[in-house]
C-alpha cells in the first residue's frame, strides 16, 4: 500500500522537475569546473598556496592543510581548523582550483570570525543528522500502519524539515564563503582581473549545486505533505 503514496501523481510533478534541477547543476558544476581546469593562473599558485594565502589575507592564523581522495571532495572542518582539498585542487595551479580552494579559505574565515549563520548551520548539524536517518523510515512505517497511526508519518515529517531547514541555512553560509574568497583572491593579488572572472564562474557554478539541494529538499518537504494530506482524506 505504502508504494501507491510514494508513486502516486506527486512523484511525477514534484520528484521529477527536482531531479531535473540537479542534474542540470550538476552538469553545470561539472563542466565550468572541467573548463577551467585547463587554464593556468599567471602566477602559478597552487590549490594549496591559495588557500593558506586566502586564509592568511582574512585574519586566520591557524590553519592545516591536506590533500584528499576523490574529486570536489574539498571541504573545511571547524573541529581541527583542517581545510581538505581534492587530488584535483590541491596541487593545480588551474584558475577552478585556486577558486575552490579560496571557497573553503572563505570557511576558515567564517569559522576565525564567528560567523552568525555559520554557527547556526553548525549547531543544526547534530539535529539534521537525527532526522535525516529517521524521518524515511518513520514515514514509510506510518504508511504501512493503519490511518490511525498517522502521527508517526507527521513526525518523519517534522524530523524532515529539520533537513531543509539545514539546506536552507547552508545558503547563505556557502554564498558568504564565496563573495569572500573573490574579494581576497581580488584585494590580495593572487588573481588577475581576467583569471578572477573565471574563478567567479566556477564559484556560481557551484553555488547552483547548493540551490538545487535546498530546492529538492523542499519539494520532497512539501511531497511528503501532500501524501499524508491525501491518506487522512481517504478515511
Amino acid at each position: 500500500m505504502y508504494g501507491f503514496y510514494f508513486f502516486n501523481f506527486t512523484y511525477f510533478w514534484i520528484m521529477v522537475p527536482a531531479l531535473i534541477v540537479t542534474m542540470i547543476a550538476q552538469s553545470r558544476v561539472n563542466s565550468t569546473f572541467a573548463k577551467y581546469s585547463r587554464v593556468r593562473t599567471m602566477n602559478q599558485i597552487t590549490g594549496e598556496e591559495a588557500a593558506e594565502r586566502v586564509a592568511r589575507f582574512g585574519g586566520v592564523n591557524r590553519i592545516f592543510i591536506k590533500r584528499v581522495a576523490g574529486n570536489l571532495t574539498d571541504n573545511f572542518d571547524p573541529r581541527n581548523d583542517t581545510i581538505s582539498l581534492s587530488e584535483s585542487v590541491y596541487s593545480s595551479v588551474s584558475i577552478s582550483a585556486v577558486g575552490v580552494a579560496a571557497h573553503e579559505a572563505g570557511h576558515a574565515i567564517q569559522n576565525a570570525e564567528g560567523y552568525f549563520p555559520n554557527k547556526i548551520r553548525a549547531a543544526l548539524v547534530p539535529v539534521t543528522n537525527f532526522g535525516s536517518h529517521l524521518s524515511m523510515p518513520l514515514i514509510i512505517i506510518g504508511l504501512i500502519l493503519p490511518v490511525q497511526y498517522d502521527f508517526i508519518v507527521y513526525a518523519g515529517i517534522i524530523l524532515y524539515s529539520l533537513v531543509v531547514l539545514f539546506q536552507l541555512v547552508t545558503l547563505p553560509v556557502e554564498f558568504n564563503a564565496s563573495s569572500r574568497a573573490i574579494r581576497a583572491l581580488n584585494d590580495a593579488g593572487i588573481l588577475y582581473p581576467d583569471e578572477l572572472e573565471g574563478a567567479k564562474k566556477v564559484l556560481r557554478a557551484a553555488a547552483m549545486t547548493y540551490l538545487a539541494a535546498s530546492f529538492t529538499a523542499l519539494l520532497t518537504l512539501l511531497r511528503f505533505v501532500l501524501i499524508a494530506g491525501n491518506r487522512r482524506g481517504r478515511r
